[in-house]
């Protein structure tokens, strides 16, 4: 009925805790509750039981978006749509996170990586929403990226992992490991918030501001920023997470982009208005659990277009999730 909001539930689901809400479709986050990330029964349990307790208030649920912290299986043809991958997360590899809510709710459920999410959040109501492609970043506990191409996430043999990469070594960073557990030295490796405390002993908001962390943080995230700009083209860059909180981190990191392009792109976004070109996310710390939220509303429009039967929805596609019982939304 026009003018009449749908709710909708909204599931960020990170690696350090998990924030579930529920929203309208005007992106306004109408109950919310955080609760950290345990052993994958417990931490869904709740999660499941918060969806149904609160979400009685609101009426039934048109649909439930998840975006997880990855790396998670998007391909709608596998057998293990849904899952979580190999993460570094203890007891979390191979949990079919999709399909938990798939079972326990009646109502399609949009899935997709929390940073990918978080991209659909910032292009749809905050900092790239004149745009139409565009990377968000988020540096933390981790490094991750998600790219948004025409209004829609890259999804392909899994999804990207732009924390992965390769960066060349900053001169004053010769002999620091990394800290990934799979890579070593990627940029996770070297740039992430625990890099920043394997290296120094403290965070980087605990570092003077002369401290030689700032200059190395500084260029790799330039790297990173640079490499994106020669591989997807975006036409914004914005950087999110907990290290990018430092404020005064961002305009460091601008002149090293500028640096390791070294003058091949002609374009006036990166000569005169990189602080226009790399930015912050307008939508802050909510930027994850709103991505969700724009998860759910796109998988009831899919939902309207998918074979009859089928309830986990993503924007690729949806699979089935059969089970005998299952709560109303």
């Amino acid at each position: 009925m026009a003018g009449v909001s749908r709710f909708f539930g909204a599931v960020e689901a990170g690696g350090t805790k998990f924030v579930v809400a529920i929203g309208n479709d005007r992106g306004e986050i109408l109950a919310q509750e955080r609760f950290p990330t345990a052993d994958p029964t417990s931490t869904l349990a709740a999660v499941h039981a918060f969806l149904r307790q609160r979400g009685q208030a609101f009426g039934a649920l048109a649909a439930i978006g998840v975006a997880s912290f990855g790396p998670v299986e998007l391909d709608r043809t596998s057998a293990r749509y849904g899952f979580i991958g190999q993460t570094p997360k203890a007891g979390w590899s191979g949990t079919d996170i999709a399909g938990s809510f798939a079972g326990e709710f009646a109502c399609p459920v949009g899935f997709d990586t929390d940073v990918n999410a978080a991209a659909l959040a910032e292009h749809r109501w905050g900092a790239a929403r004149d745009v139409k492609n565009l990377v968000y970043l988020t540096i933390g506990t981790g490094i991750g990226g998600g790219v948004v191409v025409d209004g829609a996430p890259i999804h392909g043999l899994m999804h990207p992992e732009i924390g992965h990469i390769y960066p060349r070594r900053h001169p004053l960073d010769l002999g620091f490991d990394g800290v990934c557990p799979f890579h070593g030295d990627c940029l996770e490796g070297v740039a992430s918030g625990p890099a920043i405390l394997a290296r120094t002993g403290a965070s980087l908001q605990q570092l003077d501001a002369t401290h030689p962390q700032w200059e190395i943080e500084a260029d790799y995230l330039g790297q990173l920023c640079a490499q994106l700009v020669v591989t997807v083209s975006p036409q914004r860059i914005v950087m999110g997470g907990g290290v990018m909180s430092q404020a005064r981190l961002l305009p460091l990191i601008r002149p090293r982009v500028r640096h390791w392009l070294g003058g091949y792109i002609d374009r006036s976004e990166i000569l005169t208005g990189v602080d226009r070109y790399v930015i912050a996310p307008e939508l802050g710390d909510h930027a994850g659990v709103l991505g969700a939220l724009v998860l759910a509303m796109d998988a009831v429009a899919a939902a309207a277009t998918s074979v009859s039967g089928r309830n986990v929805e993503s924007s690729a596609g949806s699979v089935p999730r059969p089970h005998s019982s299952r709560s109303p939304c």
